[in-house]
């Protein structure tokens, strides 16, 4: 990007408009920050509903390698980013011909594919579980033991725990490649895990590179469930590698944008890469109300071309994923209660219908003291039925 593409400028005689793939709840909320800088936005969704489409200037209703619809993005936007990374990679590369787009189809293609994903970490020294390519029956057949037991992964359009079945002899490894279709996976052994973290970094075009503090995350059934941020919440040399190896994943591929990479703590104390987001995640939902700059921000000025500055946290910070589960019979939850909480921070999505395992929104708590966000928080988890923590 040659310049920077400023907050309420004329571009090509209409308003600076900055556009993304996708109408989700990530999509929703840097609609709010875009706007929030004084930016148009258009979104690209096929949904009619869309929580993004529903508060973006522009709602362009198709689907996502339609010729069209990209066109007309391009036609209204200065720049676009996505917000989920299953967007077709051939769709940001019909668009990043024509404009800036962040991230780069070559950089959401490395994380489409647990393969690929995998041999990039590698490439730049960052620790990895021991793993095997399963593609061909050959390659099934090649498997070691050592690699059991272990959970075999499809490569392509997994998240949120789908396309993942956990083996524990080569007659469950063999019976589950077929129950995913055999399509191409990738096993991974399984390790004595301690805890979970990530690590989000923002990266400009010029190379200057941003990140937040450490987060600490508790996952149920495959989905963020709790993330906890303050110091301390994980150990300052594992917290330093863990953004060195951020760090370093960004610049291997030459990153534009927000990225977030997930780390599993093993129990004795080492840090193992799971996998990458080329997006703004869930567990960086806190960042809207403990740091001085959201990660949605971030998203914001890495695709502007405006200059980056460190963000700062200043509260401790514990989010709550809210999940479709909490809406029996579609009953609201008592927010009126939560709401009465020091420090808590309703963020919900828009979607109208709520079902168990869908991400309907997040509260964040904030407060004076790590131990005082636990209480809070603990409360508010107890008033809204969610498991203790």
């Amino acid at each position: 990007m040659s310049r920077a593409i400023l907050p309420g400028a004329l571009v090509n005689g209409q308003p600076a408009t900055l556009g993304v793939m996708g109408g989700g709840q990530l999509g929703r909320m840097f609609v709010h920050a875009a706007q929030a800088m004084g930016y148009f936005t258009a979104v690209l969704d096929p949904d009619v509903a869309s929580p993004a489409g529903l508060v973006s200037h522009h709602h362009i209703q198709t689907d996502y390698l339609d010729e069209q619809g990209l066109a007309q993005l391009m036609q209204r936007c200065a720049a676009i980013t996505t917000e989920f990374e299953n967007v077709p990679a051939p769709a940001l590369m019909t668009l990043g011909a024509q404009r800036p787009v962040a991230p780069s189809a070559d950089a959401v293609a490395i994380a489409q594919d647990r393969a690929a994903e995998k041999a990039h970490f590698v490439r730049c020294g960052v620790p990895v579980a021991p793993h095997a390519v399963i593609a061909t029956p050959a390659q099934l057949a090649a498997v070691g033991d050592d690699l059991l037991p272990g959970i075999l992964k499809t490569a392509r359009m997994g998240y949120d725990g789908k396309g993942q079945v956990r083996v524990k002899t080569r007659e469950e490894l063999i019976a589950a490649w077929e129950q995913l279709k055999n399509v191409p996976c990738v096993l991974e052994k399984m390790l004595p895990l301690k805890a979970e973290c990530s690590v989000i970094v923002a990266r400009g075009a010029d190379g200057q590179i941003v990140n937040f503090p450490v987060q600490l995350n508790l996952h149920r059934e495959g989905i963020l469930a709790v993330t906890t941020v303050h110091d301390g919440a994980v150990p300052p040399e594992l917290a330093a590698q863990a953004v060195a190896a951020t760090r370093a994943i960004a610049e291997g591929i030459h990153y534009v944008g927000v990225l977030c990479v997930e780390f599993f703590i093993l129990e004795g104390g080492q840090l193992v890469v799971n996998e990458m987001a080329p997006r703004p995640h869930n567990s960086g939902h806190y960042t809207m109300n403990a740091c001085d700059q959201s990660q949605f921000e971030l998203q914001v000025r890495t695709l502007a071309g405006l200059p980056l500055t460190q963000p700062r946290q200043h509260s401790p910070s514990i989010m709550l994923n809210l999940l479709g589960d909490l809406w029996p019979e579609g009953a609201s939850p008592a927010w009126d209660k939560v709401l009465a909480l020091p420090g808590t921070h309703l963020h919900l999505y828009g979607k109208l219908s709520a079902r168990p395992g869908r991400k309907m929104g997040h509260l964040n708590v904030t407060g004076a003291s790590p131990e005082a966000v636990r209480a809070t928080a603990l409360q508010a988890a107890a008033l809204l039925g969610i498991e203790a923590f």
